[in-house]
């Protein structure tokens, strides 16, 4: 379970945001994939290759397996869990065949930007194949965005590959995008400002202060409740200066952060915010803030990383930081 989110600055510079929750520890960190890779698919085949140069948050399970990230053409993008949706193909002779997993490596490695990316789709072909971590296929789909603010969302279902213009810059996860949209139409009534006095038979009623234009609006952590809660923030939250606004996305991210403890699953495994992660497809750069250390930290793109043979891990302390003022 994850949310994302796309969001300006002041400035027009475009951001890609989100959570990462899950109940496997992925024990992901910053990583940067070079320009020129090659890389193995756990979909059989020769596997395939990348042009350019991406930074985001994986971690090397024989290969770097990344799950969000921003390339060095300012396209970013996140892959989210899409259980109960996701239906994917048998390998193909005359495509690339491509793991779910492996499809974010793909897009930030081989697409500049989201029109690209859609000529580029007919290529690739998404293979129903286990990754070897958790022995199963995991059922994704991916929001994708690029430094114009351009936004869509990927998914393969029973009818095919669909890649939808996002205009409200959100995803979570089930059920499919378009059934979030229409359920957007439930919510008519959310505003940020309070909701006038009203009369019942000469009786006037008043809200009880700010804040009753959001009454009504879902607060559990189901992926229904986080989408309209997100697209509510993203709408009327301020704009800042570029340079404030993976703070602002912290804060738009507060609302759907899940703590340790308060969502179980089935077998009694915690689902929690294992970190949050902040691109910004201007100045090419990746921000992470793990869970148990609500410090930022931030690696960006440079020509010595991009041109290096290996990919470059950058560890995280997971303890949280204090700065002292005494």
């Amino acid at each position: 379970m994850c949310t994302s989110v796309t969001f300006l600055s002041e400035t027009g510079d475009n951001f890609l945001a989100r959570t990462m929750d899950f109940a496997f520890e992925l024990n992901g960190r910053p990583v940067v994939i070079p320009r020129k890779q090659h890389f193995p698919s756990d979909a059989g085949g020769a596997g395939y290759d990348s042009r350019y140069g991406f930074v985001g948050a994986g971690r090397n399970m024989g290969n770097y397996v990344l799950v969000d990230g921003v390339n060095e053409k300012g396209l970013s993008a996140a892959a989210l869990y899409f259980s109960g949706e996701a239906v994917y193909a048998n390998q193909l002779t005359d495509q690339v065949n491509l793991a779910p997993h492996e499809v974010l490596n793909w897009i930030l490695g081989n697409a500049v930007d989201c029109g690209d990316l859609a000529n580029q789709l007919k290529d690739i072909n998404i293979v129903d194949a286990p990754i070897k971590a958790l022995g199963k296929t995991t059922p994704l789909h991916w929001i994708i965005s690029d430094r114009s603010g351009e936004c869509y969302v990927l998914e393969v279902q029973k009818d095919g590959v669909k890649y939808i213009k996002n205009p409200v810059g959100v995803m979570t996860n089930s059920p499919d995008f378009d059934w979030h949209m229409k359920n957007l139409n439930n919510y008519t009534e959310l505003k940020p400002s309070p909701h006038p006095a009203r009369s019942y038979n000469g009786y006037t009623i008043t809200s009880f202060g700010p804040g009753s234009g959001a009454l009504g609006m879902p607060g559990d952590y189901t992926s229904v409740s986080r989408f309209i809660r997100t697209v509510f923030m993203r709408e009327y939250s301020d704009q800042v200066s570029t340079d404030q606004t993976v703070n602002e996305l912290s804060h738009i991210l507060n609302s759907v952060e899940i703590p340790k403890g308060v969502k179980l699953k089935q077998d009694g495994s915690e689902d929690y915010t294992q970190y949050r992660g902040y691109m910004d497809t201007q100045n090419t750069t990746y921000y992470m803030q793990p869970y148990g250390n609500q410090t930022i930290y931030r690696v960006a793109l440079s020509e010595d990383l991009l041109n290096k043979s290996q990919p470059t891990e950058f560890p995280i302390h997971n303890e949280q930081q204090y700065e002292s003022l005494n």
